[in-house]
C-alpha cells in the first residue's frame, strides 16, 4: 500500500459541555486532538492505510498529548517535530443544534506555524507517495516554506499532491490574503477538494458552475466538489461523478471533510496508479468516503469519531 504524507497543523480542540450556547456563554469543555491535516492522517491509519504527519507541536503537555495521540493511532511521527519557542495550538469550540460549530483559536503564534523548511531536508518521497496539505498553515510564516519545500520535493519524485482548502477565515488578519494564497497553490493540486460553502469565496464567483468552470481550468487530475448532506461531485477525465448524500443526525460536524478526503486517500493509496481508475471507480470511492464522513457527523468531537474501516462496512451492510 502507498503511505499518504500530510503536512500542517495539529491542535488541541476544546469542545463545549453544552451545545446550542454561544461561545462566550460556555461553562465548561472537554479537550480533544484535532487539526485538518491530522484528521486526515488518523483517517487513513484508521481505516488500515499508511499514515505519515509532518509538523510541529510545542515542548508542553499538550504536545505530549498530540505525540502519543498519533503513535496511538499508527501515525508515522519521525516528521513530528517540537519547539519551545511557542506553544501547541488551542481551538475552543460551540456547538449548535445542527451540529455546526463556531470556533476561537489561540494561535499567535503557535507551535505548528514555526515548522522550518530546514527540518524537512531529511524527507524523501517516492512517486508512490501521497501529499496531503490545506491552507491554515499557508499563512506568512516559517510553515508556509516548509510547505512549498515539501510540495517541490513530492512533484520532483513523481508524487500525487492534495489540496483541501478548508477555507478558515478567523485564522486570516485579511480574506484576500487568504484569498490569494489559496489561488497561489492550486496549481500544485493532482486532486482537489472544495466544499460548497468555499468555492464563491475562492473564486469569486456566486454561480456554481462558473466557481467550478474556473477551478478546472488550473487543471487537476480530479475535482472533488463536497456538498455536505446533499454528496459530492467528483470532476475526472472532463466526466461528472455524482455521489448522493445520506441522512443521518448529524451531532457534531467536526471532522467531517477531514475524514471524506482521508478515506478518498486511503482508497487511492490501495491503487496501483489512481488515474487510470474509470469514473465508475472514481464515484464508488466518493460514495465510500461519504459513508466515512457521515459517520463522523453521528458522534461527539473531531478526531475521536473517526470509524474504523470494520465500522464502516457495518453502515454499508444496513
Amino acid at each position: 500500500m502507498r503511505r499518504v504524507y500530510t503536512i500542517g497543523e495539529i491542535l488541541i480542540d476544546f469542545f463545549p459541555s453544552e451545545i446550542g450556547v454561544p461561545l462566550k456563554e460556555v461553562h465548561g469543555f472537554t479537550k480533544q486532538p484535532g487539526g485538518a491535516p491530522a484528521n486526515v492522517a488518523v483517517t487513513v491509519s484508521r481505516l488500515g492505510g499508511n499514515a505519515s504527519f509532518i509538523g510541529k507541536v510545542g515542548q508542553d503537555a499538550f504536545g505530549d498529548y498530540l505525540t502519543d495521540v498519533l503513535k496511538q493511532n499508527q501515525v508515522d511521527t519521525r516528521h513530528l517535530f517540537r519547539t519551545a519557542e511557542a506553544n501547541t495550538a488551542l481551538a475552543f469550540v460551540s456547538l449548535q443544534e445542527n451540529g455546526e460549530r463556531e470556533f476561537s483559536f489561540y494561535r499567535n503564534p503557535s507551535a505548528d506555524m514555526l515548522l522550518d523548511k530546514e527540518e524537512l531536508n531529511e524527507l524523501v518521497f517516492t512517486a508512490a507517495d501521497i501529499l496531503h496539505f490545506c491552507s491554515v498553515d499557508l499563512i506568512e510564516a516559517p510553515v508556509k516554506y516548509a510547505h512549498l519545500a515539501a510540495l517541490e520535493k513530492m512533484q520532483q519524485a513523481g508524487g500525487t499532491i492534495v489540496f483541501d482548502p478548508n477555507v478558515r477565515l478567523n485564522l486570516w488578519p485579511d480574506p484576500e490574503m487568504l484569498k490569494q494564497t489559496i489561488q497561489q497553490f492550486l496549481p500544485y493540486a493532482d486532486i482537489l477538494k472544495i466544499s460548497d460553502d468555499e468555492l464563491a469565496f475562492i473564486t469569486g464567483m456566486d454561480s456554481e458552475a462558473d466557481g467550478l468552470a474556473a477551478l478546472l481550468k488550473t487543471e487537476p487530475k480530479l475535482l472533488i466538489f463536497t456538498k455536505g448532506s446533499k454528496g459530492a461531485d467528483l470532476y475526472f477525465k472532463g466526466e461528472k461523478a455524482s455521489v448522493e448524500g445520506i441522512s443521518v443526525k448529524a451531532v457534531d460536524t467536526t471532522g467531517a471533510g477531514d475524514s471524506f478526503i482521508g478515506a478518498f486517500l486511503y482508497q487511492i493509496a490501495n491503487r496501483a496508479d489512481w488515474e487510470d481508475c474509470s469514473l465508475d471507480e472514481i464515484g464508488e470511492m466518493g460514495l465510500f468516503a461519504n459513508r466515512v464522513a457521515a459517520l463522523v457527523t453521528t458522534r461527539p468531537g473531531g478526531m475521536q469519531s473517526i470509524p474504523t474501516l470494520q465500522e464502516v462496512l457495518s453502515l454499508e451492510g444496513e
